[in-house]
């Protein structure tokens, strides 16, 4: 691979949580408005989303760890098969729009996990460029995935007012399309003959945690701030409808909150020199809780939508801190994993909160299930800030 200027591999890269995140606003954020369009129930769609949170939970360490392994194919190649197959996928369930409701919220939820795995692998791309000397800021390119986000729920706010729901369908199809398109152009060459691989034994399983106990304390507490979170961004239309507003309504909250995490993410280099990333780990953890109580505690939109900020310093700052807190605590020979492992708390938040949450709308409201979602992650809170 050729040496490049550092605003190259920026550019370059940017271009991929740009797409990834868009994508994922309409995969996931969406998730409800298109299931309940097809006539599934909330909780019916908590089981989905949660289903597929168990999967992906099962493939994500798999395929890290045979990306970890210096006979794999480059992890760009990895991630632009999973591409494909949700590519496959969403083209099925537009075409095939007639298909049984139960039918079609089995596939989407085979999205919402195919996604779920490309996100450490993608997280992994970048701290590998770096990891191999090249020049990238990794947070200004993080920056431009809220970006995305934030465009995207915009957009698809203002259409799914008007138009059905295989609106989000379609703006899935041309983002994945996008994503794979710069995926393949990115410049990215797996390094196979490194020193630090071939003399360090990676760990698996059990191992993996008995020789990372502290970085296991965090996963347990991320679980925690992870289920509050899901509970607010899967179920946030049931939220902004509890709190008088519409789908409109909804993509301007969540593009206003996609907006606050950029100023963090574009200094957080700076931000680094400071303080190392297991600090900015504690503080996004205090944010993340009280997100969520002022959530629940919000008497109308207009509140709602000033809530937002707390999104600067939750997961805006774990987005990008908890990337450099892995590569500094974890050996080359296991850093995907690493990225993975962590990718998995919010795979199992989403998995516990989905279910609960669901059930929860549909047995009480939307301000039982943020009470239960408030409890859960200030203590997850608790747990980061004993052992980061």
């Amino acid at each position: 691979m050729n040496e490049s200027h550092a605003s190259d591999y920026t550019i370059r890269y940017a271009a991929l949580p740009f797409l990834y995140w868009g994508a994922f606003c309409a995969i996931v954020s969406y998730c409800s408005f298109y299931l309940l369009s097809i006539g599934l129930s909330n909780a019916v769609i908590g089981v989905i989303i949660a289903c597929s949170g168990v999967v992906s939970v099962l493939f994500q360490p798999m395929v890290a760890g045979y990306a970890d392994r210096t006979e794999s194919i480059s992890l760009k190649y990895i991630i632009l098969i999973v591409i494909v197959l949700q590519i496959l996928g969403f083209a099925m369930l537009f075409l095939l729009h007639d298909s049984p409701a139960v039918v079609s919220g089995i596939i989407y939820g085979c999205e919402i996990c195919l996604h779920q795995i490309n996100t450490p692998l993608i997280n992994a791309l970048g701290t590998e460029t770096l990891n191999q000397g090249r020049k990238l800021n990794y947070g200004a390119a993080r920056a431009f995935g809220s970006i995305g986000y934030a465009l995207i729920a915009y957009i698809l706010g203002m259409i799914t007012v008007r138009r059905p729901s295989s609106s989000v369908l379609l703006a899935a199809i041309i983002l994945l399309l996008l994503l794979a398109l710069c995926t393949l152009l990115f410049p990215f060459e797996k390094v196979r003959n490194s020193a630090n691989f071939t003399s360090q034994k990676a760990v698996t399983g059990l191992e993996f945690f008995r020789s990372y106990t502290r970085f296991t304390g965090v996963l347990v507490g991320c679980i925690g701030i992870y289920i509050g979170h899901v509970l607010i961004n899967n179920f946030t239309l049931q939220i902004v409808q509890s709190k008088g507003g519409s789908t409109a309504q909804m993509g301007t909250a969540q593009a206003i909150a996609s907006i606050f995490e950029l100023p963090v993410m574009f200094c957080f280099g700076y931000m680094l020199k400071k303080y190392h990333a297991k600090t900015w780990m504690k503080i996004s953890g205090i944010f993340f809780s009280l997100k969520i109580i002022a959530t629940y505690l919000a008497p109308d939109m207009t509140v709602f939508y000033g809530i937002q900020f707390f999104q600067l310093f939750g997961w805006a700052l774990i987005s990008v801190a908890s990337v450099f807190y892995i590569n500094s605590v974890m050996r080359d020979a296991d850093k995907i994993k690493g990225q993975a492992y962590f990718t998995m708390t919010y795979t199992l938040g989403t998995v516990v909160g989905s279910l609960i949450g669901g059930a929860l709308l549909d047995a009480f409201s939307a301000s039982a299930m943020l009470v239960f979602g408030s409890i859960v992650s200030t203590v997850g809170t608790v747990i980061i800030l004993i052992f980061a």
